[in-house]
């Protein structure tokens, strides 16, 4: 019975109600002061409360996915293995690991020339050596014969710490509103990769590369493009990739572009901190290193070192987000050829349904900013249903 599974939730929910059935059933015949019935009442105390925290807990694992399975709850999550198989000089191994399809919940959503598809992948990294599941959204296009020389821009989407990449299926509901965008013409066909940014660990890297350590932003600005362009068609250059997270995931989005530019052309942060944070969850990711450390606070970048060619969308809210000041100074500081938008809310706090209330403009803004070079456009072909 999985960790997240309704069966689990049904099942705790039904002996947590049996359970203080019987407490109510048996506590007058436990009324009596000897060692015994008193150690009867403790124990019907305890099982109840236990019973009824397990129950909340897991309920809340299901809704927000802090854990998937058992072993990942436990901690047993093992370590990545990368396994290159035989290959001779010049050889390429194989980087994308192709586990599983699923489909989209729209109308048709499981024709993938109607609605596109969700690929489960395995990634691993050549020059990080780190490993990471992903899920990777295609679209509808993708699927389609008159596209078949056509290369599709990519958005890498990343949740927050310490989320899961389900969560930007279930929550932010992405393939979602992508396919419906896609669908409408208001955004072009693209290929989006979603992960969590800690890649495979039970660590918030902030996408840093760790002195002596896990080198993260390696794997996303290196490895993840050479193993995406291995396994599917996408568009070259930094115009053809860009980044979207929220949280987290946000901060990691605009940092990557902003010290990767010959990569990442463009990057949305949704509700995202701006400066390089230190805390139980990061551990030291500096070396301490107080120059390095500089080096991935964005705000100090923007004081002290040259603009990056790059396009950035930030969002905040008038009330709800802590971000509103410094995303504002973000904005001031920025000069060409460094462009800033940015999208203010009246209203919202942290957390998923404020940014899946922003995402169809976030979508749109990206699509403007992702050029691709691909053969002369076909005329539009209705799927077969």
């Amino acid at each position: 019975m999985g960790l997240t599974s309704l069966k689990l939730i049904i099942l705790l929910c039904l002996v947590t109600v049996a359970a203080a059935s019987a407490a109510v059933f048996f506590w007058p015949k436990l009324s009596r002061q000897h060692v015994v019935p008193i150690l009867g009442r403790v124990g019907i105390l305890l099982s109840t409360q236990v019973l009824l925290l397990a129950t909340v807990a897991v309920i809340g694992n299901r809704y927000f996915v802090f854990y998937t399975t058992w072993d990942d709850l436990f901690g047993r999550t093992g370590k990545p293995v990368l396994n290159f198989g035989e290959t001779g000089p010049g050889d390429m191994p194989k980087l994308v690991k192709e586990k599983g399809t699923e489909t989209i919940d729209v109308p048709q959503g499981s024709n993938p020339q109607v609605a596109g598809q969700i690929m489960q992948v395995d990634l691993v990294g050549r020059r990080s050596g780190m490993g990471t599941p992903a899920l990777v959204y295609l679209p509808p296009q993708y699927f389609q014969a008159q596209y078949k020389d056509r290369r599709f821009p990519v958005v890498v989407t990343l949740t927050g710490y310490p989320g899961n990449e389900r969560n930007l299926v279930t929550r932010l509901e992405l393939p979602k509103i992508a396919a419906n965008e896609i669908a409408a013409g208001r955004v072009q066909p693209t290929i989006f990769v979603m992960m969590k940014p800690s890649v495979g660990l039970d660590r918030d890297t902030e996408c840093t590369d760790v002195p002596g350590g896990p080198q993260v932003g390696m794997f996303f600005s290196q490895d993840l493009p050479e193993a995406i362009n291995q396994a599917y068609r996408v568009a070259p250059g930094p115009r053809g990739w860009a980044m979207l997270g929220d949280s987290t995931g946000g901060y990691c989005a605009a940092k990557l572009p902003m010290l990767n530019s010959d990569r990442i052309g463009a990057g949305v942060a949704l509700s995202a901190d701006y400066g390089a944070p230190s805390d139980g969850d990061t551990g030291d990711l500096y070396g301490g290193s107080k120059a390095y450390r500089n080096q991935n606070d964005l705000l100090w970048r923007l004081k002290n070192l040259p603009m990056p060619p790059v396009s950035l969308l930030l969002t905040s809210s008038e009330s709800g987000e802590p971000n509103l000041a410094d995303t504002r100074e973000f904005q001031k500081l920025a000069k060409p050829p460094l462009k800033v938008d940015t999208l203010v809310l009246p209203t919202g706090g942290h957390n998923f349904k404020t940014w899946q209330t922003v995402l169809p403009d976030a979508l749109r803004w990206l699509s403007t900013q992702q050029k691709v070079d691909h053969p002369k456009e076909p005329g539009p072909v209705a799927a077969s249903p």
